[in-house]
C-alpha cells in the first residue's frame, strides 16, 4: 500500500467510491440499481432546489442514466420502504438499515442538542404544543403541518407556524417520521407505523459504535478523505469523532496517507479501489455527495464551486 498518492489517483479513487466506474444498467433501472447506488453514497441529500428536478433525484441520474422518478418515490413509502428521511448531511434519504445508527442524534435532539438552537429553545418553552401535535399525529396520521387548523405561518421561508415548529421538533427527536411526501410537503406518522418491523427490531448500538459505523460509511463513500471530510458527511462533531477515527486506524480500516498537494493527512479506506481510468460523464447537482463539501471539491478537482 502506498503512503503517498497522486492527486490524479485520489480523484479516481473518490469517483470510483461514489459509483462512477460502475456499469450503467442495460435496461430500465430497478430497486437493485438503487440499492447499489445507496451502497456507494450512503445517503441522498434532500433539498427544495428544483432547477432541473428536486436535488435528491439527480445523483441517481448521474450514476444510472435515465430512470423513472418513481424508483426513488416508491422506495420512500409503505412498510416495504428502502429509505427513510432524517438529518444526516442536512435532510437526507438514508437506507432504512441506518435508522438505529441515528437514534443517538434523535435522543440528543429531544434533550435540546444536535438541533437548531432556535428550535431547541422553542421546544423547551412549548412542551404542551409538542404533546398536542404528537397526539394529532398518533390519532390522525399520516398528516401534514398544513392539516392543523388554526396554525398559519407568518410568511417567508422560515415563517413557521406553531404547529410546523412542533412537527419539526418531533421529527428531529425521532418521535415522528415522514410517511410520504405530496409535492414537497411531508406527511408525518409514527415510526412504528412507517418503518419496516425488521428495522424497528434491530438492536440500538452504543453512541460510540454508531459513530464508528457512520464513519465507516463515510470512508467507503469517500474512498479517500481528510478528517474534516469524514466528519462532514454525517455532520458529526469533533468531540464525537477524533477517537473513533483513531479506532478505525488502529483496526486497519483506515490507512493514513499523503495526497499530492494536500496539506492535511488523508485516510484511505482499506477496500478503496484504484481505477486506472474513470470515463464517466455526469451532470452533478450542487448537493451530489461527490461535490457537496466545497473545500474537498477544490482540493480534488481544482474547481471552486459556488
Amino acid at each position: 500500500m502506498k503512503d503517498k498518492i497522486s492527486l490524479a489517483m485520489a480523484r479516481r479513487i473518490a469517483l470510483g467510491a461514489q459509483g462512477f466506474n460502475d456499469p450503467r444498467p442495460a435496461g430500465v433501472p430497478d430497486r437493485r440499481h438503487l440499492a447499489r447506488v445507496l451502497s456507494r453514497t450512503g445517503l441522498l441529500q434532500i433539498d427544495s432546489v428544483s432547477a432541473v428536478v428536486r436535488a435528491h433525484y439527480m445523483p441517481l441520474y448521474s450514476r444510472l442514466g435515465p430512470y423513472p422518478l418513481t424508483l426513488l418515490d416508491n422506495a420512500a413509502v409503505t412498510r416495504k420502504r428502502a429509505v427513510f428521511e432524517y438529518w444526516a448531511h442536512e435532510a437526507s434519504f438514508l437506507p432504512v438499515e441506518t435508522y438505529p445508527l441515528m437514534r443517538w442524534r434523535m435522543q440528543r435532539a429531544e434533550q435540546g442538542d444536535e438541533i437548531y438552537l432556535g428550535l431547541a429553545k422553542w421546544g423547551r418553552e412549548r412542551k404542551e404544543t409538542i404533546d398536542e401535535i404528537y397526539r394529532e399525529v398518533a390519532d390522525r396520521g399520516p398528516i401534514a403541518a398544513s392539516d392543523i387548523e388554526g396554525h398559519k405561518g407568518n410568511g417567508g421561508w422560515w415563517g413557521w407556524s406553531e404547529a410546523k415548529h412542533a412537527f419539526e421538533w418531533l421529527f428531529w427527536a425521532g418521535r415522528i417520521t415522514t410517511a410520504y411526501r405530496r409535492g414537497f410537503e411531508r406527511y408525518y406518522d409514527l415510526p412504528e407505523r412507517v418503518l419496516p418491523q425488521a428495522v424497528l427490531d434491530l438492536p440500538e448500538p452504543s453512541v460510540e459504535d454508531a459513530h464508528r459505523e457512520l464513519l465507516r460509511i463515510s470512508a467507503r463513500a469517500h474512498g479517500i478523505a481528510t478528517y474534516g471530510d469524514l466528519r462532514d458527511y454525517f455532520r458529526l462533531a469533533p468531540g464525537d469523532t477524533k477517537d473513533r477515527i483513531e479506532d478505525l486506524v488502529d483496526a486497519g480500516e483506515l490507512l493514513p496517507v499523503k495526497v499530492e498537494g494536500w496539506d492535511k493527512t488523508a485516510y484511505l479506506h482499506k477496500d478503496a479501489r484504484f481505477p486506472r481510468r474513470i470515463e464517466a460523464r455526469a451532470l452533478l447537482a450542487p448537493f451530489d455527495p461527490v461535490v457537496f463539501e466545497r473545500t474537498r471539491t477544490e482540493k480534488l478537482f481544482d474547481f471552486r464551486y459556488r
